[in-house]
């Protein structure tokens, strides 16, 4: 039913591509969950999205000198070398640059839900194709209760829903919680984003396994490393983060 309900609503009411304004295409043909059912994004603009090679194998940021010979060769960065991350492993499916970054701003900042859908979708087949195993919990990124009567909902939150749909796993929206507003982290130095979320987050019911974390954006990790590490004191064996987009 939902197969053919899909079909008929494509038919019926054509998706439209957020970037270019075209009409959708069906980008996952061969994908079993796929249902024939078009996205709001067409293949053209989809060529386009800046996808995020060439990365840490640990935290996901650039390594430009670094050219793998087979997308199974990993490297770390130096960072990770000498001071890791509270987190095992970071899945970055984008480099913050146009236009995926136009995209997160139209979510972010406008409210534009439509985007979650689309970029959550994208990121769930992604994942499909680089996860080689798959976590008990995926827990999006809290916001803290004024930044979220402020905003009126949660991007981490948005993202997750259709990944989690897609992939079959529990979504955790109340284990843990942000105790503190902070400031904005594009605002702050390195060095001021570590000491601005430390003491950030509380997990206020038991939490175990194997956890991925959801995100928007990861510029220096600062947040998914204090969440990470929140998580392991509370239980968690394994923390992953899955990120759109790596700046």
């Amino acid at each position: 039913m939902n197969k053919w309900s899909n079909i008929i609503q494509s038919i019926v009411m054509p998706p439209v591509c957020i970037l270019c304004g075209d009409r959708g295409d069906n980008l996952h043909p061969d994908q079993p969950n796929n249902n024939n059912r078009a996205t709001d994004l067409c293949i053209r603009c989809f060529d386009e999205l800046p996808w995020h090679n060439a990365a840490c194998a640990r935290c996901a940021v650039s390594l430009t000198s670094f050219k793998p010979t087979s997308p199974r060769l990993e490297a770390l960065c130096g960072h990770c070398q000498t001071q890791p991350p509270a987190y095992d492993r970071c899945q970055a499916m984008l480099s913050y640059q146009p236009p995926g970054d136009h995209l997160l701003q139209k979510l972010k900042f406008n409210g534009r839900l439509e985007m979650a859908r689309v970029l959550g979708e994208l990121m769930a087949h992604w994942l499909e194709s680089v996860c080689e195993q798959r976590p008990d919990i995926v827990i999006p990124v809290p916001l803290h209760q004024d930044r979220l009567r402020e905003r009126g909902f949660n991007q981490a939150a948005e993202l997750a829903r259709p990944i989690a749909r897609h992939l079959g796993l529990p979504m955790d929206i109340h284990s843990c919680i942000r105790m503190k507003t902070t400031a904005p982290q594009s605002d702050l130095s390195r060095k001021a984003r570590i000491k601005n979320v430390k003491g950030a987050f509380e997990v206020v019911r038991p939490v175990s396994g194997h956890v991925a974390i959801i995100d928007d954006v990861m510029t220096t990790g600062s947040t998914a490393h204090e969440l990470a590490r929140t998580l392991r004191q509370a239980g968690a064996t394994r923390v992953e983060v899955w990120i759109c987009a790596r700046a």
